[in-house]
């Protein structure tokens, strides 16, 4: 038998990309005494807004209740994966190549950081590179990582902006 996640995604992608939006990644966890199933949805041509978001929640509800595709009362939520956004599937690190991230690792390295940020070279199933902002080459195994983030690019900028403006 499917999981829940999987049967979700089955029943929900095609609906997602009908509206233009596609279907970052989903969860189903339980938090406390309650179940939540969310839906992380992006926007290939720009930001998801919340519009999106409440939109695709009405429009998923009804299908989802009819699919009965989950035994249990739970939460539907449908969100942005935000612009830190994690990445967890072989597509994430391919759309990410080329784009700064934040790798988060389960142990210190050897210079005692357990974060490193850079730019993201290349992800297989095993390993990931990237270089780092002091222009070091650095591999590490999928194993060793936590998570790999996206850094926001957007904060530095304006970060920059303020100083010049003052």
């Amino acid at each position: 038998m499917k999981n829940v996640v999987a049967l979700v995604r089955e029943l929900a992608e095609p609906k997602i990309r009908e509206r233009n939006l596609e279907l970052w990644d989903a969860e189903f966890k339980k938090e406390g005494a309650d179940y939540y199933l969310r839906l992380y949805i992006n926007r290939p041509d720009g930001n998801v807004g919340i519009e999106d978001c409440e939109a695709l929640d009405r429009y998923l509800g009804p299908l989802l209740d009819e699919a009965d595709p989950i035994p249990q009362s739970y939460c539907l939520e449908v969100t942005s994966p935000g612009a830190d956004r994690e990445l967890t599937r072989p597509a994430h690190f391919a759309y990410y190549e080329g784009w700064p991230v934040n790798v988060k690792l389960y142990r210190p390295d050897e210079t005692g950081r357990r974060e490193i940020a850079g730019i993201l070279k290349e992800a297989t199933d095993r390993e990931l590179t990237l270089t780092t902002e002091e222009g070091q080459t650095r591999t590490f195994t999928k194993k060793d990582i936590a998570a790999v983030h996206a850094i926001d690019l957007w904060e530095d900028e304006d970060a920059e902006a303020e100083q010049t403006d003052t």
